[in-house]
């Protein structure tokens, strides 16, 4: 299709040249250096442009690099009369000239190149018909291992030269695997993953491919194409991993000694050796052939083990395989003396051992490799300290290191411990190890009261707890400070209700004889006591107590009197609040421990409720009980002798008074501020709660129940029920007068028996000014009306007026008899003088 474009842009070029002849920029032009692109492959007779010279040039002249191809007309048309060809000149470089008449140069020459656009005219073509190569199995995927070349003659840089490779077949193709694979552009072939897996000489040694080349880049349906077919023949993979390797440690051969090797398929790869613990000195090496070298004496007890990874490489640096697991084991020899386990082994033996009983066992060590001769140990006593009552007392086992009595039972009083110097050995090696044996005395002495009887002891039953009352000792023969010796002592008789006990001083072996528990006369006035030492251990085979480790004393009781005794602190019961005077609600008891009479009383009764019989402890109610006064009521109950010293002891009396419906419902709060703006502009409604002062949680899911307390209010008002303890009051009209008016309304409870209540509601009429109730003065309660204002502000007016008019008259009096007087003093007042 691009070929075809081409060509079709050639052709209108050409006529557009031959039409456009002589038109002056496009086509024709004056003689200069032009440079000319023509696709080759065209026919002859093209015009390629149209020169024009001077007035003095009459003729032109074509050189250089014809071929016989390019010609000029006298009249400056050039053109090529024959195809033209890249592959044999890809640029053309002409020279044209102008003449005169005379054949002088009037211009040029100038120089005219002529490039040839190639044209995919050329098909690639494989330099071999046939190619062979191998691989090894398990060669790395996609590494090449051969190459495909095909060539094509077009431009390279056109994808008319751009070639793709790809394998069309693979014989044979095993479950529809493919083995190999090309680079489409290098034409190199590698192996799949797959192909480095599986491939293996033995069940296929060769395949067969056909290899396709494709130019123009494979994207056009007019590209060429070549094939060829590849012969690979399958070669066993040398890169294996080479057997473990045993190297004896501290060898004396000079280094570095080869010590196995690995070998890559190919020549010229690099060798290097991995190893992924990082020691901080790795004592291996390998050369470039892929020995394997150990550079320096191994030490099995240092490390008994090596592993590490032979990795090989191409000149790039990238792997050529997986690396190969290289394992190196350090043989042993022995070069390690056997080791005490401490500086001195501590065994015992108690004294009393049978002959042939193990004592304990020595466990010497050697740092050579276990479970063979090098490491095999022997034991040999060489020597007893000290050698009483004889040499050879002990017997060490020659393989196990265990010890055993070997002559006879041993005695601490006559040698505590034995010292013994062991020899362990190996096939080369000796060492001296050293063995402390002690002797442990057995408990084959009983402890002995250094008194049989403590007599008698008198104590009053009040003797605080935890008082010495009596100090008793025994002592025993055995090794002091061991368990052996240790004494511990017990009552055995007389201490049944264990009211006493014993402390052992552990350095002394006394015992303290401790009041544990409240002795009692009246239980029991005398205690016969035996006591019985004791050691914690066990004592020997055939040895017992008897009656020297058994002491005696009595203990008597003298009676104290003691104050009366309630049977429990704190006495609870419960009752009806509406319990008739006079019941019984309760009852408490007392002794004494003498046995004297008791008297009960009551003791902080403020309300006055209770009385107790004071002889019984009954306690009955005197007085109405109210649980909503006070639910829980406390009072102390005093016990007192009767007789004596009059003593006297209190307890705590607690009654629960239960409730009962006995009051009636009432509303939760009082409710002034209810009111209805006037005029009603409909009808309306406002909200109240009941309450109750019974307990609710004893009349838990109670409700009220709401009605007006007259029917006939039932023309005006409406009480409706909202849920339990809410209700509604509601107009039924709007036809209400300014003023306050009381609606009662009956409420009634659910208990039993049931109450009910009656409660005032005052409703008020009133103006509103923003939704508040506006009352004028004369409205409000206890205040005069407007009228009354009016008529108390004008009586109050007369009363002024009045006022004002007799002090006036009297002013006009007292004025008229003073005007008398002057008159009356004036006619005188001659008189006078």
């Amino acid at each position: 299709m691009m070929m075809q474009a081409q060509l079709h842009c050639l052709c209108l070029f050409t006529l557009y040249l031959t039409t456009g002849y002589g038109q002056e920029g496009k086509f024709s032009g004056p003689l200069k250096p032009m440079t000319f692109s023509i696709f080759e492959g065209q026919g002859p007779s093209q015009i390629i442009f149209q020169f024009k010279a001077s007035p003095l040039a009459v003729t032109f002249k074509l050189t250089g690099e014809t071929d016989d191809i390019f010609q000029i007309q006298p009249d400056g048309l050039l053109y090529h009369n024959k195809a033209l060809d890249r592959e044999t000149r890809a640029v053309h470089k002409l020279q044209v000239s102008a003449l005169d008449a005379h054949g002088n140069t009037v211009e040029g020459p100038v120089p005219i190149t002529i490039e040839v656009k190639d044209i995919n005219d050329n098909r690639p073509v494989f330099l071999q018909p046939k190619y062979e190569g191998s691989v090894r199995q398990n060669s790395r995927p996609g590494k090449p291992f051969m190459y495909v070349n095909a060539t094509d003659l077009d431009d390279p840089a056109t994808p008319n030269g751009q070639l793709i490779y790809q394998i069309i077949m693979q014989l044979p193709k095993v479950n529809n695997v493919m083995y190999f694979q090309i680079n489409n552009k290098t034409g190199a072939i590698s192996l799949t993953l797959e192909g480095s897996q599986e491939l293996d000489p033995l069940k296929n040694p060769s395949y067969k491919l056909v290899v396709s080349v494709e130019d123009m880049g494979g994207q056009n349906e007019h590209s060429f194409s070549d094939s060829t077919s590849v012969d690979i023949m399958v070669k066993e993979n040398i890169w294996k991993t080479p057997e473990p390797v045993e190297i004896e440690e501290n060898s004396t051969n000079p280094y570095p000694i080869k010590i196995t090797q690995v070998q890559w398929n190919d020549p010229d790869a690099l060798y290097s050796l991995v190893d992924k613990e990082k020691p901080s000195k790795f004592p291996f090496s390998i050369d470039q052939e892929g020995d394997i070298y150990v550079t320096q004496p191994l030490d099995r007890e240092e490390k008994d083990a090596y592993v590490f990874y032979a990795a090989a490489r191409d000149e790039h640096g990238k792997p050529l395989a997986f690396p190969l697991k290289i394992q190196v084991k350090v043989k042993d020899i022995n070069d390690n003396p056997p080791t005490c386990p401490s500086t001195v082994t501590v065994l015992e033996v108690q004294e009393n051992e049978e002959i042939g009983n193990s004592i304990g066992t020595l466990i010497a060590h050697d740092m050579d490799e276990e479970n063979t001769i090098n490491s095999l140990l022997t034991y040999r006593i060489v020597d007893q300290t000290p050698k009483v009552p004889r040499d050879g007392l002990f017997l060490v086992q020659t393989y196990s290191g265990m010890f055993q009595l070997a002559a006879q039972s041993l005695r601490k009083r006559d040698t505590p411990q034995y010292n013994l110097t062991v020899e362990v050995s190996d096939k080369d090696f000796k060492t001296l190890c050293f063995v402390q044996i002690n002797i442990i005395d057995i408990n084959d002495q009983i402890p002995i009261f250094e008194k049989s009887d403590y007599g008698n002891l008198t104590l009053p039953e009040d003797t605080a707890i935890g008082t010495v009352i009596l100090t008793i000792q025994a002592t025993d023969a055995d090794e002091p400070n061991t368990g052996s010796s240790k004494i511990l002592y017990r009552i055995t008789q007389g201490d049944s209700e264990g009211c006493l006990e014993i402390e052992t001083d552990p350095q002394t072996n006394t015992g303290y004889v401790k009041v544990k528990k409240p002795l009692d006369f009246e239980a029991v006035a005398i205690h016969n006591i035996v006591f019985q030492a004791e050691n914690p251990e066990p004592l020997a085979l055939g040895v017992q107590y008897h009656a020297n480790s058994s002491a005696t004393f009595r203990l008597i009781v003298t009676d104290v009197n003691e104050a009366p005794q309630f049977s429990q602190q704190v006495y609870q019961a419960k009752v009806s609040e509406d319990v008739a005077k006079g019941t019984k609600v309760g009852n408490v008891t007392a002794k004494d421990p003498e046995g004297l009479d008791i008297s009960y009383s009551l003791r902080g009764d403020k309300r006055g409720w209770l009385k107790i019989d004071p002889v019984t402890g009954e306690i009955f109610s005197v007085a109405p009980l109210d649980r909503e006064a006070e639910s829980l009521y406390q009072v102390q109950v005093v016990a007192t002798e009767a007789g004596g010293s009059s003593l006297s002891s209190t307890a705590q009396f607690h009654l629960t008074l239960r409730d009962v419906n006995d009051n009636p419902p009432r509303l939760v709060k009082e409710y002034t501020g209810l009111f209805f703006c006037y005029p009603p502009k409909a009808p309306g409604s406002l909200i109240f709660e009941a309450t109750d002062d019974d307990d609710q949680q004893s009349f838990r899911g109670r409700h009220f129940t709401f009605s007006l307390g007259s029917e006939s209010l039932q023309k005006d008002w409406e009480v409706s029920k909202i849920n339990g303890t809410h209700a509604s009051l509601s107009t039924k009209h709007t036809g209400f007068e300014e003023r306050v008016y009381h609606i009662p309304v009956r409420i009634s409870d659910g208990g039993w028996p049931p109450l009910e209540g009656t409660v005032s509601l005052p409703v008020t009429f009133c103006k509103c000014v923003e939704d508040r109730c506006f009352q004028p003065a004369g409205h409000m309660p206890g205040i005069p009306t407007v009228g009354m204002t009016v008529g108390i502000l004008l009586s109050t007016l007369l009363v002024i007026g009045i006022i004002l008019a007799v002090v006036f008259f009297q002013i006009k009096k007292n004025k008229g008899q003073h005007n008398v007087e002057s008159a009356q003093a004036s006619e005188v007042k001659p008189l006078r003088n």
